[in-house]
C-alpha cells in the first residue's frame, strides 16, 4: 500500500458533457463525495458554481472556494491550490466537460500531486473519448488519442495522411478533437484526403438527447450532408490493410 505526505485528497470530479441531467451520466459517489466538498480547482468558476448547484441546491455557494486553472494561470501559481491537501483538506478537481486531466488542463495539477506525495482519486464518469470509441465499432484493442491537428493547410495534409497509414500498419483507430465551429472543416479535410475505403466515424453531443454516433466508408459520408457546427464531437478512422 502506498504511503502518502499528506492526509487531504485530490479528488477528480467529471461533469456532464452538455445540458444533461447530472444524475443521468454520473454515479451516485459523485454526489456523494461532493457534498463534503468545498474547495475545487476549475478551469471556469462560473460554471463550476453552476454545476454544483445544479447536482447540489441546497449547498451553500458562499463558502466554495475555487482555484482557476486555465490558459491565463500563471504557472508559477498552480503549486499553491494544493496546499489546503498539505493542511489535511480534501479537494476536487473539476472538470469543464467529462472527466478532468484527459484532453484538460487538470492534467497538471495531478502530476503536481504525484510529485508532492498527495492522494489522487479518480472517479468514474463520461469521457467523451471512450465513449464515442466504444461506440466506433473499430479496434478498442489498440488506439491513439492525437487531439488536435495543425492549423497549417500543409501540417494537417501531412499529419493525416501519416496517420491513415498507421492506422492501416498497425490496425490502430486514430482519435481527434476540433473546436466545436471547425467541426465542419475538418470533416471536409478528412472526406477530401482520406482514402475512400478508411473507415470514418463521427461522434457527437455524447450523452445528450441529439447524441450522434456514425461510422461508415469515406465513400459513404462523402454522399450526405452533416452539419457538426458548434456541437461538441470527436472523430475516428481507421485504414483497413
Amino acid at each position: 500500500m502506498a504511503d502518502f505526505r499528506y492526509s487531504g485528497k485530490l479528488y477528480l470530479i467529471p461533469t456532464t458533457m452538455g445540458a444533461a441531467n447530472p444524475m443521468q451520466v454520473l454515479p451516485i459517489q459523485v454526489k456523494e463525495i461532493m457534498e463534503d466538498l468545498d474547495i475545487y480547482i476549475a478551469e471556469n468558476e462560473k460554471t463550476a458554481r453552476r454545476h454544483i448547484k445544479q447536482l447540489l441546491p441546497e449547498k451553500q455557494q458562499s463558502i466554495l472556494k475555487f482555484f482557476s486553472l486555465n490558459k491565463f494561470t500563471e504557472a508559477t501559481e498552480i503549486p499553491s491550490f494544493l496546499n489546503d491537501c498539505k493542511e489535511g483538506k480534501n479537494v476536487g478537481l473539476l472538470s469543464e466537460a467529462g472527466c478532468p486531466g484527459v484532453a484538460d488542463p487538470g492534467a497538471e495539477i495531478v502530476k503536481i500531486a504525484h510529485n508532492e506525495g498527495i492522494q489522487v482519486i479518480p472517479l468514474v464518469g463520461p469521457s467523451s473519448i471512450l465513449l464515442a470509441m466504444m461506440g466506433s465499432g473499430m479496434n478498442g484493442q489498440r488506439f491513439t488519442f492525437n487531439g488536435y491537428l495543425p492549423i497549417d493547410k500543409k501540417e494537417r495534409k501531412k499529419e493525416i495522411k501519416d496517420l491513415e497509414r498507421l492506422s492501416s500498419e498497425k490496425q490502430e483507430a486514430q482519435i481527434f478533437i476540433e473546436t466545436p465551429y471547425r467541426n465542419n472543416k475538418l470533416l471536409e479535410d478528412f472526406l477530401q484526403l482520406l482514402h475512400p475505403t478508411t473507415r470514418l466515424c463521427v461522434a457527437c453531443d455524447l450523452t445528450l438527447p441529439t447524441e450522434y454516433i456514425v461510422t461508415k466508408p469515406v465513400s459513404e459520408w462523402s454522399k450526405t450532408k452533416t452539419d457538426l457546427h458548434k456541437r461538441p464531437a470527436i472523430f475516428i478512422f481507421q485504414k483497413e490493410i
